[in-house]
């Protein structure tokens, strides 16, 4: 994985080199057709470095694999130096050129590229050291141009640690996204194992008692064992049901989908299929994955039993922040029941579906209240505290709906 974030990095940064030694080169050769009569070895420079890097960046698109060949490109990008330099006459756009050559030798062989450097500053040297001979222009000008050969070896030590740079970033961010997919992967795992055994599991685990007493019931009590025969049938198929609700569930739950839409649409399904209106009222919440499961198992849990057992005309369901978290409210018009004070108690009444929205409100840390009398309706209200962020979640205007409102 390190060779290869390498060389993505080599390559995203050798095309920025040769678009930006084009740019420099070109540009600094046509300052020179107001400088210089021979207007036509300035017209021939910039042909060549157009094509050069038109050609360079080709086979880089082509063959990203080449920036594994770093001396192969090195040395091509010598031949090319050296037409420049021989159509320019040593002008300033072969200066250019030679820095950014320095360069692109930096992305591609980091820190190794010291003797290519130190070939460009040998070459430029001598370049100068011809066109100061030529020319014996004053002092100062003299002592900036003596100073051009170093550009390449700086341009190259630069690029060479933007490099490293850029590859350690890569090598980062690729640790990090497969670190996320093995905690989400190991998430997912741990929720569908709490499911299968807060559901399927306990079912499959009675039927099996119910199907050992089977044979030993035959012979002696056969009124028991058709007994146990039917209730074996009945956990098979509470069984299959359950596994069927649980795969529906997983293949409405969609992570990249904000908790109030999924809230809406699962009170909109609901109300098509009972015929009873849904009123919400959603605010836009930001909760862990995990916490919007819950809740979402949660409601759609107690739009079960409203639908069981309440005999509702209306139900309303309510989404909000409240301070660092967040709350669910699910209230019904309906019959209702006495509460009473351990909702553990519910579960010898056969309320289980109330004890396992209770436990799934503390999964993650939050808590579930009931608010009901006879005939008084039933309220379920949800909250669960989340940890402040540095940054407030996103937040949207509240906006009310009526489900199914007839």
């Amino acid at each position: 994985m390190v060779g290869t974030d390498r060389e993505i990095a080599a390559a995203a940064l050798g095309r920025a080199v040769l678009i930006g030694r084009a740019v420099a080169t070109m540009t600094a050769a046509a300052a020179g057709l107001l400088l210089v009569d021979d207007r036509w070895r300035v017209v021939a420079v910039l042909v060549l470095v157009a094509v050069a890097t038109a050609v360079q960046l080709g086979a880089l698109a082509r063959w990203p694999a080449l920036v594994g060949r770093p001396v192969i490109a090195v040395v091509a990008d010598f031949l090319v130096i050296f037409a420049v330099l021989a159509i320019s006459r040593g002008s300033i756009a072969y200066f250019c050129f030679a820095a950014g050559a320095g360069a692109l030798a930096g992305v591609l062989l980091g820190m190794r590229a010291l003797p290519v450097w130190a070939a460009h500053a040998a070459l430029s040297f001598t370049v100068i050291a011809q066109v100061l001979h030529r020319t014996e222009p004053p002092a100062e000008i003299t002592a900036f141009v003596v100073a051009f050969p170093m550009a390449g070896a700086l341009a190259g030590i630069g690029a060479s640690m933007a490099t490293a740079a850029l590859t350690r970033y890569l090598e980062l961010s690729t640790r990090l996204v497969a670190s996320a997919q093995r905690s989400a992967a190991a998430s997912e795992r741990a929720r569908l194992a709490r499911e299968l055994h807060d559901s399927v599991t306990k079912t499959l685990r009675g039927v099996s008692l119910a199907a050992l007493a089977l044979p030993s019931s035959l012979r002696r009590q056969p009124a028991l064992a058709e007994h146990l025969a039917g209730t074996v049938a009945a956990g098979a198929t509470a069984a299959a049901r359950q596994a069927r609700e649980l795969l529906e569930e997983m293949r409405l739950d969609v992570p990249d989908r904000d908790l109030a839409t999924s809230v809406e649409q699962l009170c909109t399904t609901w109300s098509a299929a009972t015929g009873t209106p849904v009123r919400t009222v959603l605010a836009a919440v930001d909760p862990p994955i995990t916490v919007g499961y819950e809740l979402t198992s949660i409601l759609r849990e107690a739009l079960a039993n409203v639908a069981r057992h309440s005999y509702a005309r209306r139900v309303l369901v309510r989404l909000a922040p409240i301070g660092p978290g967040v709350l669910l409210e699910i209230a019904d018009d309906g019959v209702g029941f006495a509460v009473p004070r351990d909702l553990s108690g519910l579960q010898s009444a056969g309320h289980f579906g109330i004890v396992g929205m209770a436990e799934r409100a503390r999964t993650v840390g939050g808590e579930l209240s009931i608010d009901s009398a006879p005939d008084a309706g039933t309220t379920i209200t949800v909250r669960v505290p989340l940890p402040a962020r540095d940054e407030p979640p996103r937040r949207a205007g509240a906006h009310r709906s009526a489900v199914g409102a007839r």
